[in-house]
């Protein structure tokens, strides 16, 4: 542990928020002498953020926690263009009307998390299409081009990834790096903004905006980046067969929510109370010692804490009791997670991977063999038994869905 002598620094360590700091010095004594404003910026390129936005949601409430100013930044113009940061091909450019409907419906989730205000400490959102809109080509290029080497730019990872595999990567894509360093210089500008923070993926973007504040304004700004955050098997937290986990209830039920956290297996459990809960980090490590069965215990606290940061107490608890009904009782619910029949029907297997409780046909396949998969409680074996509306369908003893017309 480093021996910081801010609180936000000593926060964000102690709950595994940090991986890259531009001056950890620096930014440890700004932050023990005045309140730091910080920013993280989040694309509408949907109706809404999933979990894995949600470290960097987590990021911005400890920073407030810490007594320091959250901003959130939409990125109405910048998500125009599409952040192609380790992407394989280049994302759909969504319309000017879908793009407002998006940050319409994304600012909500924000409220949950943050306390908004016009204090010192009151978290704001401001939308970079309130400058990015107004640019004029020729300035930008030679007030703010000139900063940026086109060679440095093409050494990112995120650039040879794509150039590497002979992936296009349009002048479009390649202006982005660009205009998120400049928001950084805006928002110094505008709300005397000194920090940013964004997953590791985003550290060379961050470095540019650090750079460019220094170099147009002599402004002294800091980038911290989270760790890449994975599950214990490898693969990318949030990540599921069934589809994302919407932070947004009308993209994802509270029951579906409180699910995803109570299925987290056991050697992730210590990491996601730290990161996606308020508990002191004496219950957090209470709970990550336990062991055997009572593992479940620290998984619900985990679940119900988790969704009512994201959906309100009153949804953690239906969710809860839902749980506990189907569990517990053997009820059926019509908060269950769906899975939708379709035109030319459904058998076991698409079912079950449908709903998201197995990662592949062959899993499926083995569970069946198993006698691990029931059909209204009872054990069925046939991968292609066809399922009509109103089925239930269960995977081990802890996930149930329901088949729907």
């Amino acid at each position: 542990m480093s021996n910081y002598s801010s609180d936000l620094l000593r926060l964000l360590e102690t709950r595994g928020f940090i991986h890259q700091l531009t001056d950890a010095e620096g930014l440890d004594a700004l932050a023990a002498r005045q309140v730091v404003p910080g920013y993280i910026g989040f694309d509408p390129t949907a109706p809404s953020l999933h979990v894995g936005h949600l470290v960097s949601i987590m990021m911005l409430r400890q920073l407030q926690k810490a007594g320091h100013k959250p901003i959130v930044l939409m990125g109405g113009g910048t998500g125009k263009i599409g952040d192609p940061s380790f992407k394989d091909e280049a994302r759909k450019l969504l319309t000017v009307d879908l793009i407002q409907e998006n940050v319409a419906s994304i600012k909500r989730v924000f409220e949950r998390f943050l306390t908004f205000g016009d204090g010192p400490t009151d978290a704001i959102m401001v939308d970079n299409a309130d400058w990015l809109d107004k640019l004029e080509y020729i300035p930008f290029l030679r007030d703010i081009g000139q900063h940026f080497s086109v060679n440095r730019m093409l050494s990112f990872d995120s650039v040879k990834l794509r150039l590497d595999r002979e992936q296009s990567l349009s002048f479009l894509e390649f202006n982005y790096m660009i205009l998120q360093a400049y928001d950084f210089l805006e928002l110094s500008r505008r709300a005397t903004c000194r920090l940013q923070m964004g997953g590791s993926d985003q550290w060379g973007n961050i470095v540019n905006g650090v750079e460019l504040a220094r170099r147009v304004d002599g402004t002294q700004v800091f980038g911290l980046t989270t760790p890449l955050l994975t599950n214990a098997d490898g693969t990318k937290m949030g990540k599921t067969v069934g589809g994302a986990v919407w932070l947004n209830e009308d993209q994802l039920s509270h029951y579906d929510y409180w699910q995803f956290w109570r299925n987290t297996a056991d050697a992730d459990v210590a990491s996601r109370l730290r990161l996606f809960t308020d508990l002191s980090m004496d219950e957090v490590n209470r709970l990550a010692a336990l062991e055997g069965a009572e593992i479940n215990e620290a998984k619900k606290i985990l679940a119900n804490e988790a969704t009512a940061l994201c959906r309100g107490a009153d949804a953690a608890a239906a969710a809860a009791e839902t749980a506990r009904r189907t569990f517990e009782e053997g009820a059926s619910d019509a908060d269950l997670p769906t899975v939708s029949l379709g035109v030319d029907g459904l058998n076991v297997v698409q079912a079950t991977t449908g709903l998201g409780f197995a990662t592949s046909n062959k899993e499926v396949r083995r569970k069946l063999s198993e006698g691990a998969i029931r059909v209204n409680d009872a054990v069925v074996s046939d991968p292609a038994l066809a399922l009509k509306p109103g089925d239930k369908l269960s995977f081990g003893a802890k996930k149930h869905g329901i088949v729907i017309a």
